[in-house]
């Protein structure tokens, strides 16, 4: 009985620890019963059909280690002093805008306790997880690597479900670029072991084959050959057909496989093949074809990595243009415009034709231009069809001329280190002035070969004030880093000489000495300051330092230069006798002592400087530079050999007065894409010999005249004339293919026979000579494809009186970016010299070919790789080699 007592005893203690139990899970589902999506209330405070407002005691955030507690308090809306509803919408409120940050997987907002009508918050998070690193599985690691730079996923970046589908969309998109379009991207997480809430996103990569273009079928193309034919029979005109080759071609991203494809692939982009449709309507709008359309076009599958095109297109006729009239014209007749727009009856119907005549004319005026540059700033034309008959069109072109503007403001902007005066004193607008377009293209152009800013950036805005007939005009300009350190190597006398240039293309000489402006050079005047030096140890030294002022009293673009040279070359001996000289040579110590002048001493002296005044000319254009100066140079032979023949001692005077008349239309300096570059200098010394034999009363016998008192006073007459054009082959690109080419002719020559040509100032031609030091005023000219200086006759020491080359270059920019402007280039080139003046013969040349690259870089300047092919053999050179690579400095090194 007692054991039944106790178990007894034992079972109601048990039924009371269950009831316990049970209530508590009761007490919980009350509290939980009185829970609203993210909202929980305590106790029966809380009444649902009569709900009350509560000002926010406090607010206290759980669950936050990475995100910033203030941030989310911000991000919810909820402020400590803020009165809400409970219940009501704030609640709901804050947890949809924290929802909207994406920022966790979890949010809730409860009232944690009431105090009379104030309620103590909490905010409880759970944060989405952070990317510690991802791993890229199933590519090579250099495609892995691209996909790195592309996919720009950062440590610590929240794991959200748009990172993970951004970056899977980058990945297909990186691969079907390049024409994989089965590609597939799968992603999976795992956890981080060094970081709480850290994951590690994997990224498995199938990239599949790639899908190329087997075949491009096309139907439909080329006009019926009996409309060709009457056609011709009508107009006496052979009107060219859209031949399936030519539709081919004019599709520049969508091209099928072939042994002959080299630059360019044959892989499937649907935006570029969509791209090229477009193209193809163009190319027969073009042609005339006015109704041209691609009927139908399909894509097909030939295996998993071959597809197939096929296009129909329905051609339509041609259309030609018939009348086209003038509506709106007061200021100019309809005749004027008509020679304007120059079209004509029976012109193939060409409508981009038609716009470009109207507006914005490359290869000549414009209606628009014929315009705005007598001041209607407002005007606009657009053509409107409004007769077509079988297959022609009358056009009328509809103007609104508007009113005539003057220019009132002036500004520039941008210009950070460049001061205002530099700017306004190129800038052909005035205030005052009938606006005019092509003085603000001029400008553009004039700014832009200063080399101070980005041409891309450049923009000119106009804001016109109607009410006055006026509009104010403001240039924006950005600074581009423009002054150059130059170090180069080069091959002169036997020996690597080294050269350090430093340019300075906006220099202020006027600030020169004020300590604030050095930062860390005084800059902003448009002045320019080269120095230079070059050497090679004791056997070479030279120093060079020349100041351009471009704008000389301020006023008018007359610019002075003056420069300062001296060189020195030696053999390497000192100009003194040394102890150890003596001890080395027992005939220099039973001769001379300690102290002496060296006899074994060879030495070349040379000392110059320059004076040039160059001015703009108005007449023929003001595209024009006159340009006059004189310069001397002095020589000084102590027993040296090395250029001048048989003259080793004594001194050379050449004194020069320079002509230059230039005119450049150039776009730009470093990658010109038109215009052109036409020279003529002259180089002149008084004929001394010649005006002391008829006015001193001298005469001199020529046969037995010593090279010292032949050449004290050089005489000499030399010309030369450079042409350079720039041609853009495809004007309406971004990128654009232009062609440069080039002729140099020059030649020296000598006033009197007896007296012969001088040796100095000749000429050199062959590969890329870059010599360190040019002593003797010779001009070396590069013939990429040949050894240096090996087409110079008669021969490399002498030099040639007489020189002509003729170079083409094919050039494609691959970076127009200001700081760093990169190029290929193909060329042809041709040259050769001649021992005397009467052996000239221009079409008497050495030819080569071959590639090469331009780099520009400001502080640097350009720098030239070329791999040049030689096309003829030099008799004298049976061992040179067929192919040469070869290294270039400096913008116009090694041209006429």
């Amino acid at each position: 009985m007692k054991f039944k007592q106790t178990e007894l005893v034992a079972s109601l203690q048990g039924l009371c620890l269950l009831k316990f139990r049970f209530l508590l899970v009761l007490f919980s589902l009350s509290i939980l019963s009185n829970v609203v999506y993210g909202q929980t209330i305590i106790g029966n405070q809380i009444d649902y059909a009569a709900p009350l407002n509560y000002r926010i005691a406090g607010i206290t955030v759980l669950g936050s280690e990475f995100t910033d507690v203030q941030a989310i308090k911000l991000f919810s809306g909820l402020q400590e002093g803020d009165e809400i509803t409970i219940p009501g919408d704030e609640i709901t409120d804050a947890i949809r805008k924290l929802w909207k940050q994406r920022l966790f997987t979890d949010i809730g907002i409860y009232a944690a306790e009431f105090r009379g009508n104030e309620v103590f918050l909490v905010i409880s998070l759970r944060e989405s997880p952070r990317m510690t690193k991802y791993v890229i599985n199933g590519i090579k690691k250099s495609e892995a690597d691209n996909l790195r730079e592309k996919l720009d996923l950062r440590t610590m970046t929240i794991s959200t479900a748009n990172v993970k589908n951004n970056a899977i969309k980058t990945i297909k998109d990186y691969y079907i670029e390049k024409g994989y379009y089965g590609a597939t991207v799968s992603i999976s997480e795992r956890p981080d072991a060094t970081l709480q809430n850290g994951v590690i996103l994997v990224f498995d990569v199938n990239k599949g084959n790639r899908v190329k273009i087997e075949e491009i079928n096309i139907e439909g193309a080329g006009i019926a050959m009996e409309q060709r034919e009457l056609l011709f029979l009508k107009t006496k005109k052979m009107y060219p057909v859209m031949s399936v080759k030519a539709i081919k071609r004019t599709m520049k991203e969508t091209k099928e496989r072939g042994f002959k494809r080299i630059f360019k692939s044959s892989k499937y982009l649907d935006d570029k093949y969509q791209e090229d449709k477009q193209k193809i309507i163009a190319k027969y709008n073009k042609k005339g074809f006015r109704n041209a359309k691609i009927a139908t076009d399909s894509v097909y599958k030939i295996s998993n990595d071959r597809i197939g095109i096929y296009m129909k297109i329905e051609e339509d006729k041609r259309f030609f243009f018939r009348n086209v009239s003038f509506v709106g014209n007061t200021k100019y007749t309809t005749g004027r415009l008509d020679s304007v727009l120059n079209i004509r009856r029976g012109d193939i119907y060409n409508l981009e034709l038609l716009e470009t005549r109207l507006n914005f004319n490359p290869q000549g005026i414009d209606l628009s231009s014929l315009y705005t540059d007598d001041g209607y700033l407002a005007f606009y034309a657009f053509p409107v069809e409004t007769l077509v008959e079988p297959d022609s069109i009358d056009i009328e072109v509809r103007m609104n001329e508007g009113k005539q503007f003057r220019i009132g403001q002036i500004k520039v902007s941008g210009n950070t280190k460049t001061n205002d005066h530099v700017i306004f004193r190129e800038i052909r607008t005035r205030p005052g002035e009938l606006f005019n377009r092509s003085d603000i293209i001029r400008t553009q152009r004039e700014l832009a070969s200063l080399g101070y800013f980005n041409q891309e950036a450049f923009d000119v805005r106009t804001n016109p004030r109607p009410e006055e007939g006026l509009v104010d005009l403001e240039y924006v300009l950005e600074e581009k880093p423009n002054d150059q350190i130059q170090l180069s190597g080069g091959w002169g006398g036997g020996r690597v000489v080294g050269s350090l240039q430093l340019s300075f293309t906006n220099f202020s000489m006027r600030n020169f000495f004020k300590k604030s402006a050095w930062s860390p050079l005084p800059t902003g005047d448009g002045q320019r300051l080269s120095l230079s030096a070059s050497s090679n140890g004791v056997f070479f030294q030279a120093y060079n330092i020349s100041f351009t002022e471009p704008w000389l009293g301020g006023k008018k673009p007359t610019s002075l230069t003056v420069s300062s040279s001296i060189s020195r070359q030696t053999n390497g001996q000192l100009k003194k006798l040394r102890q150890s000289d003596l001890d080395n040579n027992s005939f220099l110590r039973d001769n001379y002592s300690v102290g002496d002048p060296n006899p074994n001493l060879q030495e070349l002296l040379v000392i110059g400087g320059s004076i040039n005044i160059g001015t703009r000319l108005q007449k023929p254009d003001d595209y024009f530079i006159l340009s006059t100066g004189v310069s001397y140079q002095r020589f000084i032979l102590n027993n040296y050999r090395a250029f001048f023949g048989d003259f080793s001692n004594g001194t050379a005077n050449n004194i020069a007065y320079n002509l230059t008349i230039s005119r450049s239309s150039t776009s730009e300096p470093i990658y010109p894409t038109y215009g052109s570059q036409i020279t003529f200098t002259s180089k002149i010394t008084p004929p001394y010999k010649f005006f002391s034999e008829r006015f001193g009363g001298k005469s001199y016998d020529y046969e037995n005249l010593s090279s010292a008192d032949r050449f004290k006073w050089v005489e000499y007459y030399k010309m030369k004339f450079t042409a350079n054009w720039y041609t853009a082959l495809n004007k309406h690109k971004e990128r654009k293919f232009v062609l440069h080419t080039n002729v140099g002719i020059g030649f020296i020559g000598s006033y009197n026979k007896n007296l012969g040509l001088t040796p100095f100032e000749r000429f050199y031609l062959g590969g890329v000579y870059l010599s360190g030091f040019l002593l003797d005023g010779r001009e070396i000219v590069n013939l990429r494809g040949y050894d240096d200086l090996s087409l110079t006759s008669p021969n490399q020491n002498t030099g040639a009186p007489a020189i002509a080359k003729y170079s083409a270059e094919l050039r494609y920019p691959l970076s127009t970016n200001p700081s760093a402007t990169i190029f290929m280039l193909a060329f042809a080139e041709a040259g050769n010299t001649w021992s005397d003046l009467r052996l000239f013969s221009p079409y008497q040349v050495y030819r080569s070919a071959g590639t090469g690259l331009r780099i520009f870089l400001p502080m640097f300047g350009l720098l030239g790789f070329d791999y040049g092919w030689r096309l003829d053999d030099l008799p004298s050179y049976p061992d040179m080699a067929r192919g040469q690579f070869h290294f270039s400095i400096g913008m116009n090194m090694g041209e006429l």
